[in-house]
């Protein structure tokens, strides 16, 4: 491996789906084809983190030069979310929802996706698992920001692609009931 793939985007963040995002972003697939002046502009963004005004400047850069590509919308998505900016990040992950559909020539439509559309029970198939954790980013960011029935129905679309719960939807579903059920008991103890 050449000094120049060793580094990655926003490799210090840190978090659960960095291997994953790793396997991204080496897969000739989804993370080839990144022109060297957007990985410039990705790297720059990186070690300016704290800067945020500069590292955003950087992350449009590469926007602009691959627009559509993966390592691209990672970084805006992981840029958003660890600022806090989880509309923003929202809007990634929706992006990120098209392009998964348009790999996995699923349609355009994630709510029509079928359990045997693609490989999602075969966690080395990348494209797949690219699609899930794109979905699972969006069905996040959506009860984050207060979405929480297109959350709630992008979880449950999750749990009936992915049956053993590899992605971690559940407990998106569980956070769900447990506010519903705390809604119920409040609206019972105000009667």
């Amino acid at each position: 491996m050449s000094g120049a793939r060793e580094t990655l985007p926003f490799e210090g963040f840190g978090g659960a789906s960095d291997a994953f995002e790793r396997s991204i972003l080496a897969s000739p697939l989804l993370g080839g084809g990144l022109p060297e002046e957007a990985r410039s502009h990705l790297e720059r963004a990186a070690t300016r983190y704290h800067l945020t005004d500069v590292a955003e400047t950087h992350l449009f850069e590469a926007e602009k030069i691959a627009p559509d590509h993966a390592a691209v919308l990672i970084a805006l998505y992981r840029f958003y979310f660890y600022k806090g900016r989880l509309n923003e990040a929202l809007d990634v992950a929706r992006a990120c929802v098209a392009k998964a559909l348009r790999l996995n020539v699923l349609g355009e439509d994630w709510r029509r996706v079928q359990a045997g559309d693609a490989a999602f029970g075969e966690w080395e198939a990348l494209l797949p698992r690219f699609f899930l954790f794109s979905l699972k980013g969006y069905a996040y960011l959506s009860l984050r920001t207060g979405h929480l029935e297109a959350g709630r129905e992008a979880a449950e679309k999750l749990l009936e692609l992915d049956p053993r719960d590899r992605i971690g939807a559940q407990v998106l579903v569980d956070v769900l009931n447990r506010m519903e059920d705390e809604e119920e008991a409040d609206g019972e103890h105000r009667s």
